[in-house]
């Protein structure tokens, strides 16, 4: 599945790379993952689309909600569900939003059966995660960064 997905996401011009549970087994955090959850550019998510045309469940559409909107979609790859998630914002606590995130300054990379997978580091993770009120997830995920 990952490998699938990095094959054909490193052969497009896009920026992107995993973010939540599955992104954080990658980096070593004890988690059980449901889903992969792939962060990247307002064009990238539809770029992701396209790739994906025959395992689109939702297409990517723009969604907002009180602290975050994205362009979102969903895939489904053997029986896998993919959440794509393009040019996230977190709203400020002014009310306005946050530019969307620049996923190569934030990104890193792990060795996963001889490909190497994007991921949000850990520290930036634990970050964004505390900034919108999810604390407990934010701690866990310190407990687990280079620092």
């Amino acid at each position: 599945m990952l490998e699938t997905l990095s094959i054909t996401l490193d052969g497009c011009s896009i920026p992107w790379a995993l973010t939540g549970s599955t992104s954080f087994v990658l980096q070593g955090v004890p988690l059980t993952p449901n889903d992969i959850d792939v962060q990247t550019t307002e064009e990238g998510a539809y770029v992701i689309e396209e790739e994906f045309a025959k395992q689109v469940i939702d297409p990517v559409s723009f969604s907002e909600s009180e602290p975050i909107r994205s362009h979102f979609g969903l895939l489904e790859l053997n029986d896998v569900r993919i959440e794509v998630i393009g040019a996230v914002q977190k709203r400020r606590s002014d009310g306005t939003w946050e530019a969307p995130v620049d996923i190569t300054a934030h990104r890193t990379f792990v060795e996963f059966k001889e490909h190497r997978i994007p991921v949000l580091s850990l520290d930036y993770e634990a970050k964004a995660y505390d900034r919108l009120g999810r604390t407990e997830r934010a701690a866990l995920l310190s407990e687990y960064t280079d620092k």
